[in-house]
């Protein structure tokens, strides 16, 4: 039986589907934007107002404002010796800035417990990452542009990649905003930018560190050597900065809970438990466990190859790059979720609809031959016109 809040999310999104299909079909010159809406409204703002008001939601979510409070008290987001799986806490640092809101406000009240629910400020980071991606360069829009972008980009929202992940938990989020406003900057060759978005996201969960290698390449191809140095120097340094606070004070937790726990290797099973081919490898013993690992870790080392031969040249193949790297890990890794794939989705599809369509190679490196055209033969002189 699936979870409260995912029947309460689904029953509404199902009838704002089929509103919203209903509207689609009409001949109104409006209809369309009027489809978006409903989807809008019937998978997103109503299941997401009712399961906020309610306090129904993943334990995720819970994780996340206890580690905002515990960060207030102990300037570490990590218990010292958790007794059950709910007191572990599997991000990075970064994480629980979305729970600082719930530490503050408490609880005491309808308006400071909305205010303070945790879904609350993730939908607003990812949200904020797209207002953000608009105009990143001071040029053309990158999301949003036009009536029908911003129709597409609205349907997108409301579809289940999106909503589900709003509604219930939201967590995951931040990162995937993070990630596209990276890639983002890094096609529009603004690597300080690129480096402050890309350290940001590093600072919420390991798995992020995959893109910098991906968005380096990138701006390495698009603006030099220098670019991608310094979007590298910004981004390892911002998540040194802040991760390191929590990794002095609280190193053995940190490593416990952030790496070991969800590679099955730590003290709790962890609850991600979709049977995935690492997963199902892992189940076999020891010796599947590491076989595994180092299918994950051959598929990561194939993937930075890809990059030194074939290395992104736009928004699009960086995100498609990315993408692959990340299903990689989710699909070998030792323990996982079906959900977690929505991250590779959500960044593919985000790409298409800020880039358009794009070509297979990129333009400058194209050699375009053009042949000088043959001088005409002299034309004898008659010898009347001496």
């Amino acid at each position: 039986m699936a979870p409260e809040p995912h029947r309460v999310w689904g029953m509404s999104a199902c009838l704002g589907y089929l509103c919203a299909a209903v509207a689609a079909l009409s001949s109104r010159p409006r209809g369309r934007a009027i489809s978006v809406c409903l989807a809008l409204g019937g998978a997103v703002v109503v299941p997401f107002v009712l399961l906020v008001l309610t306090g129904t939601a993943q334990s995720e979510v819970g994780v996340v404002e206890r580690s905002g409070l515990l960060t207030l008290r102990q300037t570490t987001p990590y218990l010292p010796d958790p007794h059950t799986v709910g007191e572990v806490t599997p991000y990075l640092p970064g994480m629980a800035v979305f729970g600082l809101p719930r530490a503050v406000l408490g609880e005491s009240g309808p308006l400071p417990g909305v205010l303070g629910d945790a879904r609350l400020w993730c939908a607003v980071a990812f949200l904020g990452c797209l207002w953000a991606a608009r105009r990143p360069a001071g040029g053309r829009s990158a999301v949003g542009g036009g009536a029908s972008r911003g129709d597409a980009v609205g349907a997108f929202v409301a579809s289940p990649a999106v909503a589900l992940p709003l509604c219930v938990s939201g967590v995951d989020l931040p990162l995937t905003g993070l990630l596209f406003l990276t890639l983002v900057f890094a096609a529009r060759r603004r690597p300080v930018a690129a480096g402050l978005a890309l350290a940001a996201a590093c600072s919420l969960k390991w798995t992020a560190w995959p893109a910098v290698a991906v968005a380096v390449t990138l701006l390495a191809h698009r603006g030099g050597t220098r670019a991608a140095v310094r979007a590298a120097v910004v981004a390892v340094g911002g998540t040194v900065l802040l991760v390191l606070p929590s990794a002095l004070l609280s190193p053995g937790p940190l490593v416990q809970q952030v790496f070991a726990f969800p590679t099955g290797r730590g003290p709790f099973e962890t609850p991600a438990a979709s049977p995935l081919p690492g997963r199902l490898l892992a189940d076999l013993g020891p010796v599947g466990w590491y076989a595994a690992v180092a299918l994950l870790l051959a598929g990561g080392l194939a993937v930075f190859v890809s990059l030194l031969v074939r290395p992104p040249h736009d928004l699009v193949s960086a995100a498609d790059r990315l993408a692959v790297g990340l299903c990689v890990a989710f699909l070998l890794a030792p323990a996982g979720r079906f959900g977690y794939l929505a991250l590779p989705v959500t960044l593919a599809v985000l790409a298409r609809l800020a880039g358009g369509a794009h070509r297979k190679e990129p333009a400058h490196d194209l050699v375009v031959r053009i042949s000088r055209p043959a001088r005409p033969a002299p034309v004898p002189a008659s010898r009347g016109a001496r």
